[in-house]
């Protein structure tokens, strides 16, 4: 068995990561923390997840100073806290041999100028962006096998790539004209900090972020071609919807967008193509897969994808990465 442990369990994307650990065939869920100053410390986290109370019920335990003997103790964490913690916590697991799965952004870019403007800090650790790698796990399966630091996607960009990528890397896509990716996101992915801005009663349907979000530059690295996105939040708890419309080589039909999705997703099973329809949000909230589904005429493509974003845009997809790193069957403990 791997001992894991979960830095941020507090939050909504760490209690998903907690469910799915304490019932793992073969990690170990070995003890979830949180910062010294949270309000949440050294209470059992099913007084937050009452779901929890009979199956991971353990204390949220504050962090110490010395992280040394955490990360000896341990094989692998969970980092799901802010980029700037993130980004300071890494180095001191990697030091000490313990493998590093992390939802922030800290190490999702290769690029270290990208942090200041997109993130609000300057990055100190150009070696580890160099060797991180990008957990979109049904594309760089490979990579991840090898990893010391997996640095999780966005949910945003999870469910955009996964959509985009089999059609751009066929060159189905004419990418002169931008891929247009509108995406809809359930309060969720705000966080559990109250905020005015996502509270539930307070958010009707609203775009934000128009032009300078931080998943548009993480698409398009990863994507290697610019897209146009534009975030919204929902007022629905959990789940993305995105709606791409992108235009298409010529002489590029519906039956070679199939072959294209067919290849790239016949053996990833937390991957569905829809042969006929569209996917809902109602088809994967609560389930780890990604359910995508198009429409094309006229040499343009609309494309539809939907993923809860708390489980495959973010704590599914880490341990499915976890998975793949130890050799187990990718999704165990997820189905």
């Amino acid at each position: 068995m791997q001992k894991a442990i979960i830095i941020g369990a507090s939050g909504y994307t760490g209690a998903e990561l907690a469910r799915i650990l304490a019932s793992h065939p073969e990690f170990e869920l070995n003890g979830l923390y949180v910062s010294a100053a949270s309000q949440d410390a050294n209470k059992p986290i099913s007084s937050l997840y009452p779901h929890l109370k009979h199956i991971a019920d353990l204390p949220l335990r504050p962090l110490e100073e010395d992280l040394a003997p955490l990360a000896q103790a341990n094989d692998l964490v969970f980092l799901a806290t802010a980029h700037e913690v993130s980004h300071n916590l890494a180095p001191i697991f990697l030091q000490n041999n313990c493998k590093v799965f992390d939802l922030s952004g800290a190490f999702r870019v290769n690029n270290a100028d990208f942090y200041p403007h997109y993130y609000g800090f300057a990055h100190q650790y150009p070696e580890l962006l160099e060797n991180a790698v990008y957990g979109l796990a049904e594309w760089n399966a490979d990579a991840v096998r090898n990893a010391d630091l997996v640095a999780l996607p966005g949910c945003y960009p999870t469910v955009s790539q996964l959509c985009l990528k089999p059609l751009i890397e066929r060159n189905l896509l004419d990418v002169s004209y931008l891929p247009v990716i509108n995406a809809v996101s359930g309060v969720s992915g705000a966080g559990r900090k109250a905020s005015l801005t996502s509270s539930f009663c307070e958010v009707s349907l609203n775009p934000y972020g128009v032009f300078n979000h931080r998943h548009q530059p993480e698409i398009a690295a990863h994507l290697g071609t610019e897209v146009i996105f534009t975030p919204h939040l929902g007022n629905f708890k959990r789940g993305i919807l995105a709606t791409i419309t992108a235009k298409l080589q010529s002489d590029v039909y519906n039956e070679h967008i199939r072959a294209a999705y067919r290849d790239a997703y016949q053996h990833k099973p937390l991957v569905r193509v829809y042969e006929e329809g569209l996917p809902s949000i109602k088809a994967v909230e609560f389930t780890p897969y990604c359910d995508i589904g198009f429409v094309g005429k006229d040499g343009y493509i609309v494309i539809a994808g939907a993923e809860d974003n708390l489980l495959k845009g973010a704590a599914a997809q880490a341990v499915q990465c976890a998975n793949i790193r130890y050799g187990f069957e990718e999704t165990l403990g997820l189905m």
